[in-house]
């Protein structure tokens, strides 16, 4: 099977394999790429079905990296000898130097990928020949993606007083603040109360609660 070549190559240059949920991660030096790509070409992943770029800078437990760039290689089944075979090459980058070579020399369909990537998490692909924005406004400063952009929102009201703050209900999820919403207008009703209401407005119309 393909996949089992690309996990004998890694262990062959030291290069770490995770499994976990029926995916494979292989970890890529990124001073390799430039071999590890044709390399997997010759074992039989023809094609690049996505990459995507991750900021890592607020995940609660330890990375190598801030940033890691994942590519996903397939082994296409019924085309040039696939066999369906798929796995994740993760390339951790540094925060200091957010710089990688370019998958496009090796598989055209990394073009708008690497683009996006460059544009919202401005890591940068050497040797892709048209790294430029794609999403974003050429203006804009920054890149949206990075954990630590600024934000502009809108605190979201509702007729009972309940309102959402968007930076108190991004700690909550991020498990860093249990309180995710906030009142205003006194105190909050609870369902009992709101039930007698219903009751009592059925029983003013005649109806049997």
């Amino acid at each position: 099977m393909r996949l089992e070549r690309a996990k004998t190559y890694a262990a062959e240059h030291g290069y770490a394999v995770e499994e976990a949920r029926g995916l494979v991660w292989l970890d890529v030096p990124r001073e390799a790429l430039a071999d590890f790509f044709p390399a997997m070409q010759e074992l039989g992943f023809n094609y690049l079905a996505n990459v995507i770029g991750i900021d890592y800078s607020s995940y609660p437990e330890p990375r190598p990296e801030r940033y890691a760039v994942l590519f996903e290689l397939v082994s296409i089944k019924g085309w040039k000898d696939g066999d369906g075979s798929r796995f994740f090459a993760r390339v951790w980058v540094p925060e200091r130097d957010p710089v990688l070579p370019s998958a496009v020399p090796f598989y055209a369909s990394a073009n708008f990928f690497e683009r996006e990537i460059f544009d919202l998490l401005g890591i940068r692909f050497e040797g892709h020949p048209d790294l430029r924005k794609i999403l974003t406004p050429e203006d804009l400063e920054g890149h949206p993606l990075r954990k630590d952009y600024p934000l502009g929102e809108t605190p979201t009201q509702f007729k009972d007083g309940r309102y959402i703050d968007p930076a108190s209900f991004r700690a909550g999820l991020a498990g860093g603040d249990p309180g995710l919403t906030g009142r205003r207008g006194g105190a909050r009703r609870g369902y009992a109360e709101i039930y007698e209401d219903v009751r009592r407005a059925q029983a003013a119309e005649g109806e049997d609660a």
